[in-house]
C-alpha cells in the first residue's frame, strides 16, 4: 500500500487524485482528448525529447489515465503501473519487452487460453519457447529453468483449476537465477492479494473483471519498478499501441472504489455456493482456494485475504451433460468473463481455453466436465436455487 493511506479501503477511493489539482472537482475528469496543444515550438521539442513535462498525444500519456495507474501502483504496492486496451495487450506487452528470440519462458501449468495462444504465436514467430511447471517444490522450479530462461509467469489462483503456486517459493529459486517474475493477479486483486510483497516483479491484470466490477470496459493494468514500466511505456506499448481509452479509464477508476466492498460480497457468496456444491450428489469434485480441506490452502492463508469469488467444479457425467446444465439454468447467465456484479458460468474447454490442444488441457487439469463459475453480487440462496434446480 502507498506511504499516504495505509488501508486499501480508502487508498482505492482517494490515491492518485487531488480535487485540488481539478478545480475541486470530487470524480476524476474526462480528458477525452487524442492529442494537447503546445505553449510554443520550443515546449513541443522539450517535450518530445524528455527534457520537460506534460502531454503529447494520449497514446503516450493521458491526465485521466495517469490518475489510474498511479492508484493501481499504489493498490499494489509497486513504484509505477500502466495501463492498456485490454489484458492480453498487458501481457504481451510484458512478454515482449522481457523476451528476444531464442529466449525461453517458464509458467505455471495451467494458463488463460489466450496466454497459450501467445506464447504458441511467440514459439511459431520468434522462437521464444515455453514449458510448464507444477511449481509445486523449489526442485521442479530450479530443475526447469533454462540457461536462456528470462521469464517466469505465474496465474494464482490458475484459471480455471484454482490450484494455487506459493509465491514467495518461487521468488527463492527465481532470484537465486536472476530471472524476473510475472504474476497474473486477475482472481484475485490486489484486496485479496499483492504479490510484489512477496518478492514478485511484475503484476498484472485483466481490468475487465473484478477492477472494474460492471462488465462495462475492456482493459490491461502492470505493476513494477518504475525503470521496467517506463521501458515498456516506450516500447512494447507505444509502439504496438495497445492503450486505454481516456473514457474507459474513468469508468475504471469509478469502478475501483468499490472494490473492497464487491470483494467482500463476491468471498462470501461463494463460500455458501462452495459449501453447497461440496455437499451436491451431481458434484464430482469442487476446486476453491477457501477449501480448508484442500492441499492448497496453507499456500491461501499465507497469501491471500480469503477465498475471492471464483469456483470450478466437475459434473458428474459427459461433455453434454456439463452443457445441459448450463442450459438449464435461469438467473445464471452463460459468458466467459468474471467479476461482474452478475454470476456468471461458463465451459472451459469448449470456451475460454479452446485454443489449447485437448491432450494439453487435460494435463492441465481441464476435463470436459469441469465448470467455472464466478459467484455475483445476488443473494446467495438465489444463485443456489438456480443452481440446484439446473442440476
Amino acid at each position: 500500500m502507498g506511504e499516504k493511506y495505509k488501508h486499501i479501503e480508502t487508498a482505492v477511493i482517494h490515491e492518485g487524485y487531488d480535487s485540488k489539482e481539478h478545480l475541486g472537482s470530487l470524480t476524476t475528469p474526462l480528458f477525452q482528448t487524442s492529442t494537447f496543444t503546445f505553449d510554443t515550438a520550443e515546449q513541443g521539442e522539450n517535450r518530445f525529447a524528455g527534457l520537460e513535462d506534460g502531454y503529447i498525444y494520449s497514446r503516450l500519456g493521458n491526465p485521466t489515465v495517469r490518475v489510474l495507474e498511479e492508484k493501481i501502483a499504489a493498490l499494489e504496492g509497486g513504484e509505477a503501473g500502466l495501463a492498456f486496451s485490454s489484458g492480453m495487450a498487458a501481457v504481451s506487452a510484458v512478454l515482449f519487452a522481457l523476451t528476444k528470440a531464442d529466449d525461453h519462458i517458464l509458467c505455471s501449468k495451467g494458463l488463460y487460453g489466450c496466454t497459450f495462444g501467445l506464447l504458441q504465436l511467440m514459439e511459431e514467430k520468434y522462437r521464444i519457447t515455453h514449458d510448464f511447471c507444477e511449481m509445486e517444490t523449489e526442485e521442479q522450479v530450479r530443475g526447469m529453468i533454462r540457461p536462456n530462461t528470462t521469464c517466469i509467469y505465474v496465474e494464482t489462483p490458475i484459471n480455471p483449476t484454482m490450484k494455487m503456486i506459493d509465491l514467495a517459493m518461487v521468488m527463492k529459486v527465481a532470484k537465486e537465477y536472476g530471472v524476473p517474475v510475472v504474476v497474473d493477479n486477475t482472481f484475485s486483486t490486489p484486496y485479496l492479494q499483492r504479490p510484489l510483497e512477496f518478492g514478485c516483479d511484475i503484476v498484472l491484470h485483466s481490468a475487465t473483471k473484478y477492477l472494474c466490477g460492471h462488465g462495462d470496459i475492456v482493459a490491461g493494468l502492470i505493476v513494477g519498478k518504475r525503470d521496467f514500466i517506463n521501458q515498456v511505456a516506450m516500447t512494447t506499448q507505444k509502439d504496438i499501441g495497445g492503450v486505454i481509452s481516456p473514457f474507459d479509464a474513468w469508468l475504471l477508476l469509478r469502478g475501483l472504489k468499490t472494490l473492497p466492498i464487491r470483494m467482500d460480497r463476491h468471498t462470501a457468496n461463494a463460500t455458501e455456493i462452495f459449501r453447497m456444491l461440496k455437499e451436491h450428489p451431481r458434484v464430482k469434485a469442487v476446486y476453491y482456494p477457501g477449501d480448508v480441506e484442500s492441499q492448497d490452502y496453507r499456500i491461501t492463508e499465507k497469501q491471500m485475504k480469503s477465498g475471492g469469488g471464483m469456483i470450478s467444479f466437475e459434473i458428474e457425467g459427459t461433455k453434454q451433460d456439463a452443457q445441459k446444465f448450463l442450459n438449464n439454468l435461469k438467473l445464471i447467465k452463460i459468458a466467459v468473463s468474471l467479476g461482474d456484479a452478475e454470476t456468471l458460468i461458463q465451459h472451459p474447454a469448449t470456451m475460454t481455453h479452446s485454443a489449447i490442444p485437448k491432450e494439453s488441457r487435460e494435463l492441465m487439469g481441464i476435463n470436459d466436465q469441469l465448470i467455472r463459475l464466478s459467484v455475483g453480487l445476488e443473494s446467495w440462496h438465489d444463485i443456489w436455487t438456480d443452481l440446484e434446480q439446473a442440476f
